[in-house]
């Protein structure tokens, strides 16, 4: 399984930054869009639709939503931060709510389950994310900015993926995945110090370590609450992965799920705490 998942990362990683490092701001927002379409019909069968009609008007929805997202942000002109900023703002609220329904679960179920909930929560969830790409993109050096959000993300993952499996033996959140333990929650955390660090020795003076763990430590802490979430919701619809389009990985969703609570509240942090 690891060699598995090493071997569908690297043409995925390389891809990622082939396209972060070579396409313009707007270019890149509109190629996000198809991994957010990828990822909203993964959604639409955790949701339980079965026929293909319902998954594409659902996709259709999601399109409406993004479309309607670009044009307020005035994607194709001067880009109005500061009600992407607001959009951010609701999602890093919704998944403060998100929290307590991970703790309460399987009671919160009733909130959240029902199939009209669910699908707006991912209409909601998939959209922000979105606009969170779009807004950290624009930011002056936007591609290194993006791909030090996603590293983030990504340390977390493998700090958890890797202590877990070696030293693993608390279990962090049992009702809702087995297979994650507090062994493997402070790996990530171990993994952000040394980001941190190593961040610390290249910035400039303006950027403290304190700036930088006021940044980091709550994303990282968010991005394990999009693990959890979607761990959560697969538990309860009763599949393994939201796909299976990457082999090692299982689908689009599994992979970002971090991302989907992170990246909102990354560019909140980062608009507030950034010096220039």
């Amino acid at each position: 399984m690891f060699k598995q998942r090493v071997i569908t990362a690297i043409p995925l990683v390389l891809g990622f930054l082939a396209l972060l490092f070579n396409l313009n701001p707007l270019n890149f927002s509109l190629v996000m869009v198809s991994i957010v379409l990828l990822a909203g019909w993964e959604w639409s069968n955790l949701m339980g639709l079965q026929a293909k009609t319902q998954k594409s008007v659902y996709l259709a929805l999601l399109v409406l939503i993004l479309g309607v997202a670009g044009l307020s942000l005035d994607l194709f002109g001067a880009l109005n931060v500061s009600l992407g900023q607001t959009f951010c703002l609701a999602a890093s609220c919704l998944w403060a709510v998100i929290f307590l329904w991970v703790q309460g679960y399987p009671s919160s179920a009733i909130l959240w389950s029902p199939r009209p909930i669910l699908g707006l929560l991912g209409l909601v969830l998939l959209s922000t994310t979105w606009i969170a790409i779009v807004l950290i993109i624009h930011q002056p050096h936007g591609p290194w900015l993006l791909l030090f959000a996603v590293a983030v993300v990504a340390l977390a993952d493998i700090g958890g993926y890797v202590a877990g499996s070696l030293f693993g033996k608390r279990k962090l959140a049992p009702q809702v995945s087995p297979g994650k333990t507090w062994e493997g929650f402070f790996g990530g955390i171990f993994l952000q110090c040394i980001l941190i660090a190593t961040m610390a020795s290249f910035m400039p003076e303006k950027i403290t370590i304190v700036m930088l763990l006021a940044l980091v430590i709550p994303v990282s802490l968010y991005s394990v609450l999009g693990d959890l979430f979607e761990s959560m919701i697969k538990r309860h619809s009763g599949v393994k992965d939201s796909g299976t389009i990457l082999p090692g990985h299982g689908g689009v969703l599994d992979r970002i799920d971090g991302l989907i609570a992170a990246l909102p509240l990354f560019i909140l942090l980062f608009l507030l705490l950034s010096p220039f």
